[in-house]
């Protein structure tokens, strides 16, 4: 059974080497086709691009489209055995660069390194999904599990417009494979990740002359940063508990007592528990002066993925068909949030899939080319896998 399993191991890399070229012109391919969040039009052209790509794959491709964002596309085999238990791969084709951004960051090979906007955060991770099937069906090896394919075009900005098709897919599947670039140059693959909550703060003042009625006004500003003190208070770094004021802003006028102000605040956490406890504390916060009121609103939007027995086991999974292709592979939490953070509250699930790199939303994004087929390898070999196989 083990060289059986070497030997498919070594077939489907040596199948994707000798697809390195044609998995690199679609990689550019994806990259040149720019895809910000906030641009619908340009995500119809990717989701596009990717559904045709999937259609000559024997794929039933679904385009859904959102209100604001370029929506999600859907995809699963023509012809299926219903009988059988499904897996889901989960990416997203957004990123956070602007139209035209390869006029002034273009697309570079230097050595075994590709640069370029979205190359690393992840079309990269894409690109896998289509060449990770491709090499399945050309050495005719049979999926034990319905493959099951969710492209968002809103991730970056939260997937509020996918999230529930996510969900609805993460309940009816036995695991998901998240496609997010893994962390950092050692290529740690992701298995658990902070959960994310956004809090508004506003606070009404009185207002007054700064100079002539100073005593008849109540300033908003000056509450404010005793709502701020109090926040950061709430940092609990041995936990993983962090708590950022990270936008404020108040006030009319250098002479006028501040009669409004208003603060954002970024919340992350390990587990369930911790974030409900931050939450209740920051939805309590009280004014400390007279006249003024605090209102605040807001919550967890994203719960933490956390070590569930499932997600475990997908771990030892991975860990083990790593190994088949010379990988030690090493795990991590991530401190930003993903699709994964969603699937993991109902189905076995594993983040980080992508190909090694770096510069996540930075100038110097890029992927290694020499761990790109390896990678792609690797989610060949997880979704071959048996349902419970670890």
């Amino acid at each position: 059974m083990t060289s059986k399993v070497t030997h498919i191991a070594d077939g489907i890399l040596n199948q994707l080497k000798s697809r390195e070229k044609e998995m690199l012109n679609f990689l550019e391919e994806l990259v040149s086709l720019e895809s910000p969040s906030r641009d619908p039009k340009s995500q119809y052209q990717i989701l596009k691009f990717i559904a045709e790509e999937l259609k000559k794959l024997g794929f039933y491709t679904l385009h859904v489209p959102g209100k604001e964002t370029g929506g999600f596309l859907y995809a699963r085999p023509l012809n299926r055995d219903k009988s059988k238990a499904s897996q889901l791969m989960i990416g997203h084709c957004d990123t956070v660069w602007a139209l035209n951004t390869l006029k002034k960051m273009p697309l570079r090979k230097d050595g075994q390194t590709l640069s370029g906007p979205g190359v690393y955060d992840m079309k990269a991770g894409l690109t896998q999904i289509i060449f990770a099937l491709k090499a399945i069906d050309a050495l005719n090896l049979n999926l034990p599990l319905t493959p099951v394919i969710l492209i968002n075009s809103d991730e970056e900005i939260g997937s509020r417009e996918s999230r529930s098709a996510i969900e609805r897919l993460a309940k009816v599947c036995e695991r998901a494979y998240i496609m997010e670039p893994p962390l950092g140059l050692t290529g740690k693959l992701k298995t658990a990740r902070k959960g994310l909550g956004r809090f508004t703060i506003t606070v009404k003042g009185k207002a007054a002359h700064a100079g002539l009625d100073p005593q008849k006004g109540a300033s908003a500003i000056v509450e404010l940063s005793h709502q701020v003190q109090q926040l950061y208070a709430m940092n609990d770094f041995d936990k993983g508990i962090t708590v950022n004021v990270g936008m404020i802003e108040g006030g009319v006028s250098p002479n006028v007592i501040a009669p409004e102000s208003k603060a954002v605040v970024d919340v992350r956490v390990l587990n369930k528990k911790d974030g409900e406890r931050i939450t209740e504390q920051i939805l309590s916060l009280k004014p400390t002066l007279p006249e003024v009121e605090v209102h605040i609103e807001g919550g967890i939007g994203r719960p933490p993925m956390e070590h569930t027995a499932g997600n475990r086991m997908l771990w030892k999974l991975a860990k083990a068909k790593g190994s088949l292709l010379g990988l030690d592979l090493e795990e991590a939490t991530a401190g930003g949030g993903s699709d994964g953070n969603t699937t993991s509250l109902y189905t076995a699930t594993l983040d980080g899939l992508g190909t090694t790199g770096d510069g996540a939303h930075a100038q110097h994004e890029h992927i290694l080319l020499d761990e790109f087929p390896v990678r792609t390898a690797l989610l060949a070999l997880l979704m071959l896998a048996e349902a419970g196989d670890n």
